[in-house]
This record gives structure tokens, C-alpha cells and sequence, in this order.
């Protein structure tokens, strides 16, 4: 017998509770399908900008229409569920924690298309050994900082998630050591002053994704636990700022 048969044999009121259970897990599906995306255009982003690549950092900007297209999929899906079951209680926190994740996400994305077009004013300047090595780290630290507030959403993993803002520490401290690092050798001039500029510029995109992954964590604790208390706690610094 198949699920759809099994289904057919229930109830309207269960058959109807299955359904909204099947819909709420299509869209947690496609949010982490989201972030896996995000996710990939960070070491793309910054192969793009160690390589001088043009061709792959316009690639990386391209694609990032399928990211703004799917995230507003799942923005309507989202919507679609709160107009028609009315949810309550920890089904509304979720849904309410999915339209907060998919702007995060998106915004993700964005910086990550934003290091690419850096990368582009930035053509034909070589980057200083250090300069890369830093700018290696910290995409691999953006990049596991995004995945581990996935993770700690599709496991309602609140242990994890308190545990990013820790985790971000080391994203920062990268970011403030390639500041101090592009300036060094700005002031030796084996950077230009406009790469310099640009490199600046990179490093803050990186950790800022490292801040919406720190949000998004925020946001998990209070759809597990409902306690605003616990939210605001989190909020350490690690809020919302301008970006390009």
C-alpha cells in the first residue's frame, strides 16, 4: 500500500494535518537547498578572486539568479502556508524563522556577488602571499559558519546554535587582520591604493556573511524555544549593517 493509499484512508481532519506536515517539510527542503547554494558561492567567490578569474566571477554573479528566484519560490510558499492553515504556537515560529532565514540567505548570496564584482575593479593587481592566505581563511570560516547555521535549523539544534557567535570570534579576528595586513602593505606599495580599497572591502563581505549566519542562529533559539529572552541575549553586537 502507498502513502498517497494510506492517506486516502484516514480521516479529512488527519488527511488535512499530513498534508500541512508534508508542506512544512517541502519548504524546510528547500530553505537548507537555499543555503546549499549560498554555501557553494563562497569558495567560487573567492577561486574568482585569488585566480583573477573573470570569466568565473561572472559566473558567480550570474547565478545568483537562481538564488533570488528561488528564495522568492519560498517566500510565497511560506506565505501560501501562514494565509491558509493559520498556524500557532511553534508551527508559526518556524514558518515566521523561515521568512527571517531566506532574507539571511539571500543576503549570503549577495556579498558573495559583491566579492566578485570587487575582484573585477580589482583585475590585473597581484595579491601578497599573506593577502591570500587571509582571504583563504576566512572563506573557509564564512563558508562553515553558514553551514553550521543550516544545520543547527534543519536539527532545531539549539546548542549549536547559541555556539555560532563564538564560532564567528575567529571570523572576525581574520577580518581585522586583513585590514591591518592590505593597509601594511598599501603603506609599502605592494598594493595600490584602490586594491587596497577593494580588499577592505572583501574582508567585511566574508564577515558579514559570518553575522547572518550568527542571526540565523538567533533565530533557531527562538523557534525551539519561543523565549525572546534567550534571543536577546544572543544579540551581541552581531546585528544587521549596512552593505553594498
Amino acid at each position: 500500500m502507498t502513502i498517497d493509499e494510506t492517506t486516502s484512508n484516514q480521516p479529512p481532519q488527519v488527511e488535512h494535518r499530513i498534508a500541512y506536515h508534508r508542506e512544512l517539510e517541502d519548504l524546510t527542503n528547500g530553505i537548507l537547498r537555499l543555503g546549499a547554494l549560498a554555501c557553494e558561492t563562497i569558495p567560487r567567490s573567492t577561486e574568482a578572486l585569488l585566480s583573477g578569474n573573470l570569466s568565473d566571477a561572472q559566473a558567480v554573479i550570474d547565478a545568483d539568479d537562481e538564488v533570488d528566484d528561488l528564495a522568492a519560490e519560498l517566500e510565497e510558499q511560506c506565505l501560501s502556508i501562514m494565509a491558509r492553515q493559520a498556524p500557532m504556537a511553534g508551527e508559526l515560529r518556524r514558518l515566521v524563522t523561515c521568512i527571517h532565514m531566506l532574507s539571511e540567505i539571500e543576503r549570503s548570496a549577495d556579498l558573495m556577488v559583491n566579492v566578485c564584482k570587487a575582484s573585477r575593479r580589482m583585475f590585473g593587481q597581484s595579491l601578497t602571499p599573506q593577502i591570500r592566505g587571509l582571504a583563504a581563511s576566512m572563506s573557509k570560516e564564512a563558508n562553515k559558519l553558514l553551514r553550521l547555521s543550516l544545520d543547527a535549523f534543519a536539527d532545531n539544534n539549539v546548542s549549536l546554535a547559541a555556539a555560532l557567535g563564538d564560532i564567528d570570534d575567529e571570523l572576525d579576528q581574520l577580518n581585522r587582520d586583513m585590514v591591518e595586513a592590505i593597509f601594511a602593505h598599501e603603506g609599502q606599495q605592494e598594493i595600490e591604493l584602490s586594491g587596497a580599497v577593494q580588499l577592505a572591502l572583501i574582508a567585511r563581505y566574508y564577515e558579514r556573511v559570518g553575522d547572518h549566519a550568527v542571526n540565523i542562529g538567533e533565530r533557531v533559539i527562538y523557534m525551539v524555544t519561543g523565549s525572546h529572552e534567550v534571543h536577546a541575549e544572543m544579540a551581541d553586537g552581531h546585528g544587521d549593517s549596512a552593505e553594498e
